[in-house]
């Protein structure tokens, strides 16, 4: 009987708390209520940051891409003219624009030579770089007569905020805003990256050496005479070169 009764009693006790009371089903709610509302203020806060922190890496990657292939193609530009009357190499450079010779890119191109402009033009989100592409003159005429090449294929590079502009250097070293009707492709050409509303320059900043500075048959040239472009610099560029002055013996 008395294991009963204290049985009885503890069952009763244990019934008595079972679940909730209403007051603590509110606080609990409530509690619940000020932890999702702190953690809403929380991811307000931290993820437009987050997303303007990830816009602004693609856009640091898609930059050095676009850099990277301005270089590339700049670099590997060859000297090719337009004719055995124009000595000069098919070579334009201005500041917002260049246009050079170079080996075909695209994949399913056939092998052998193109033109390549690199120019800065204007849509409806600003001034942007392109690269467009052009069959490579057969004269001097098409090359520089009537309405010249015409480009096509155009690849978007570089999109605002940032601006390109170009610069070159010669033998001198010197940097110069335009190179135009030169018997030598330059030396080397700078890509200056600005910012478009505040014009500084950024620090993706490059430059690049262009590797064929001369044309194909210096090869075989026995004097400077032989080759254009190092007539007026026997001492300096003929030896660099690999070419004796005239006269002289290897």
């Amino acid at each position: 009987m008395m294991r009963t009764g204290k049985r009885t009693m503890l069952r009763g006790a244990l019934a008595g708390s079972d679940g909730f009371t209403l007051i603590e089903a509110l606080f609990a709610t409530l509690l619940m209520s000020v932890i999702l509302a702190a953690l809403a203020a929380i991811t307000a806060q931290w993820l437009p940051n987050w997303n303007h922190g990830v816009t602004k890496l693609q856009r640091g990657e898609l930059l050095a891409l676009g850099l990277d292939r301005i270089t590339d193609d700049l670099g590997v530009a060859e000297f090719v003219t337009a004719g055995v009357a124009s000595p000069a190499p098919m070579f334009d450079g201005g500041q917002l624009a260049v246009t050079f010779v170079r080996t075909t890119l695209a994949p399913n191109a056939v092998a052998g030579l193109e033109l390549v402009r690199i120019a800065e033009v204007n849509d409806e989100h600003g001034p942007v770089l392109t690269r467009s592409t052009a069959p490579l003159p057969m004269s001097a005429g098409d090359w520089a007569g009537g309405d010249g090449p015409v480009f096509t294929n155009p690849v978007t590079i570089v999109r605002a905020p940032f601006r390109v502009s170009f610069s070159y250097a010669g033998a001198d070293r010197l940097w110069r805003d335009t190179w135009r009707d030169e018997e030598m492709l330059p030396h080397a050409v700078r890509v200056q990256l600005r910012d478009s509303v505040t014009s500084t320059v950024l620090a993706f900043s490059t430059a690049t050496l262009v590797h064929a500075e001369l044309p194909a048959r210096c090869a075989f040239a026995k004097t400077v005479v032989e080759c254009p472009g190092l007539a007026g610099d026997q001492s300096n560029s003929g030896s660099a070169s690999g070419i004796v002055p005239a006269g002289g013996k290897y």
